[in-house]
């Protein structure tokens, strides 16, 4: 592999290159599965050069911003969360308390999604929320199954927010709570009481939303997490109290 020192045209170009996409995307000029102008026009409106202009193309094709069709040009795309969470993952891999910071986050934006929800909730929300109860209720027993239930239940919630920005945040960070979701069932699985809290707290929480009764079901929301922090605590001390003294 060869380092070299990236010359000044090629910074500035490439910057000028996203920033050019970035402010016509935000000012409605340019749309997904519109065509850029040809390089030739491009590169002389831009003040950049072919090569640095075709270097930023590739890049904002990797991350799904654009599309470089053979024959075609260079088409606009809306970029598939999957690529985001991708993105977010690697970041977040290089953190310590990566999945407890992404919990914080979760917290965040599903406090601001359920009062959304209570606000846009259609009946097609209310069947995907309550269809995701039965999962939940039907999966108590078994861990994986159960995680991955709880998952989508508060997914489900995201969506019922009806914000395109929420929910794409939230997808975008979706594997790595999914992770989150399936090591905490683990580890309170075994805690007295704890089917009781993931079926009525669920249930709760649904009927809030259906009722349009933003401050209880925030309220609950809150008291959910609250209660999960403790069933994890208690699971800590039972699996502390359980292992074997080492000399």
């Amino acid at each position: 592999m060869t380092i070299r020192r990236e010359s000044p045209e090629t910074g500035n170009g490439y910057n000028r290159v996203v920033g050019f996409l970035r402010e016509q995307l935000l000012s409605g000029e340019l749309k997904a599965g519109d065509c850029l102008l040809p390089e030739r026009e491009l590169s002389a409106q831009l003040g950049v050069s072919r090569p640095v202009l075709r270097e930023a193309l590739r890049a904002l094709a990797m991350i799904g911003a654009v599309e470089i069709k053979h024959g075609i040009g260079t088409v606009v795309k809306k970029p598939g969360v999957s690529i985001l969470g991708e993105f977010f993952t690697f970041v977040l891999a290089h953190q310590a308390n990566a999945i407890d910071d992404v919990m914080q986050a979760r917290i965040a934006i599903e406090r601001q999604a359920v009062r959304l929800a209570c606000r846009r909730a259609t009946q097609s929300d209310y069947d995907r929320l309550a269809q995701c109860l039965r999962v939940i209720i039907d999966t108590i027993h078994t861990p994986e199954a159960g995680g991955q239930a709880d998952f989508r239940f508060h997914e489900a919630m995201v969506l019922a927010s009806g914000s395109a920005t929420l929910i794409s945040i939230y997808q975008s960070i979706s594997a790595l709570m999914m992770r989150s979701h399936l090591d905490r069932r683990e580890q309170i699985i075994q805690v007295d009481g704890i089917e009781e809290f993931l079926i009525d707290h669920h249930r709760s929480i649904f009927a809030a939303i259906v009722e349009r009764d933003e401050s209880r079901a925030e309220e609950l929301l809150d008291r959910h997490f609250e209660i999960g922090a403790d069933f994890r605590r208690r699971a800590t001390i039972r699996m502390a109290g359980a292992a074997p003294f080492s000399e």
